[in-house]
Order: structure tokens, then sequence, then C-alpha cells
């Protein structure tokens, strides 16, 4: 039998030595007082032939054991096998709260976006084979460092764009979640046919309704294959 089947056992076990323990201990303590009051006058009259001192007893030890006066115990990580977890400081809140913050993931994906915006731009440009030509004389070879220009140009151009529409999308998804106060599909989509209508507006009211229903759709999309 291997270590991992043995753990149920071993909880299972010491569950029960405790709960015995715990039994025999309530057993002393109230035969303890019941033996320290049998000399009384007020114990000798209030007890009879018929006294029901044993199903008392057991009576008592179930309600601390199951019943309302049951001591209601915090789950402690040391006691349930984990690592302690420290109070946190301070500063490591006012770091979570700003890491929580719209601008903070603003900012976050802002970078992304230039960073893949950027790569996905000299990918394109690497596999485009009218890179460096130029168009007033398409018979001529470009050379390497007009090629690697127009490569950085294109590049460039894509980071651009993928910073803002991931600023963009990031932030408003943060500023819908914080209004809804709820944490579900569609903020994306919300954010997503905001984003892509604040966009496609540029180029007139078609143009933005079509961005606004193409990105939430392509939102709801990535929403529903993550979830």
């Amino acid at each position: 039998m291997s270590m991992v089947s043995e753990l149920p056992i071993l909880f299972l076990t010491n569950v029960s030595f405790k709960t015995l323990r715990y039994v025999y201990s309530l057993e002393s303590v109230m035969a303890a007082s019941a033996s320290s009051s049998v000399g009384s006058p007020e114990s000798a009259a209030m007890s009879g032939p018929g006294s029901e001192d044993a199903p008392l007893q057991y009576s008592l030890i179930l309600e601390h054991l199951v019943g309302e006066r049951r001591a209601t115990r915090e789950l402690n990580p040391t006691v349930m096998g984990g690592f302690p977890s420290p109070p946190k400081s301070k500063e490591q809140k006012m770091i979570e709260r700003g890491m929580e913050s719209c601008a903070f993931k603003a900012a976050l994906a802002c970078v992304g976006g230039f960073v893949l915006g950027g790569a996905f731009g000299v990918f394109t440009a690497g596999i485009d084979t009218n890179v460096g030509f130029d168009p007033k004389d398409p018979l001529r070879t470009p050379t390497a460092r007009e090629v690697l220009r127009d490569m950085g140009q294109r590049g460039m151009s894509y980071a651009k764009n993928f910073a803002i529409v991931g600023a963009m999308f990031s932030c408003t998804e943060c500023l819908i979640e914080s209004h809804r106060g709820k944490s579900d599909w569609k903020n994306a989509v919300l954010s997503g046919c905001v984003t892509g209508g604040a966009i496609g507006f540029r180029a007139g009211l078609k143009a933005g309704v079509l961005g606004c229903g193409g990105f939430a759709a392509f939102s709801a999309a990535i929403e529903y294959y993550l979830r």
C-alpha cells in the first residue's frame, strides 16, 4: 500500500484518537465534579434512587461534540499540513491594491500588446516577399538594409496598434467589472464592443458598429474557449 493511500486511514485514526481523548477528559471532569458534590446535603437531597447521571453525562458529551456547545475552530494551514502564512504588511497590501488597479492592468496590457504586436509585425514582414521593394522600380533587388528597415517599420506599426487595443480593452474591462461587481464573460464582451466601436468609429458609424460586433464576438469566443 502506498503512502498516498494510507493518508485517509492515518487521518481517521488521528481524529478518532482525539475524539476518544476528548470524551475521556470530559468524563473525568464530570466524575470529579460528581464525587465532590456527593458529600453535600444539597446533592443528597436532590439525588434519588432514580437519578440518571450516566445519560446526563453522555448528553453533555454530545452537546460538546456535535451540539450547540461545540467549539468552532478556524482552519489553520499549519494544522492541515500547509505552510504558515504570516500576516501581510501595509506595504504588501498597498502593492496588491496597486496591482489590482485598472491603471496597472492597462499599462501591463499595453506593454504586452506592444511586444506581441512587434513580434507579429516582424514575423509577417519576414514572410512577405514584397518587403523592401520600391514601387517605382520593382525590378531592382532591395538591399538587406532596406529589408530590415521595412521590417522594423512594420513591426513598430503593429506594436503601436496592439498596444492601443490592449490598453483600451483591459482598461474598459476593469472599469466594467468594477461597476458591475461581477467577474464573468459579459465583461469581456462589453469591453470588446466598446473597444471595437471606438476603433472603428474613426472610419464612420457603420465601421464602428461592425467593429463593436466583431470585437464582441471575438471576445465571447475567447471567453467560451478559456472558461
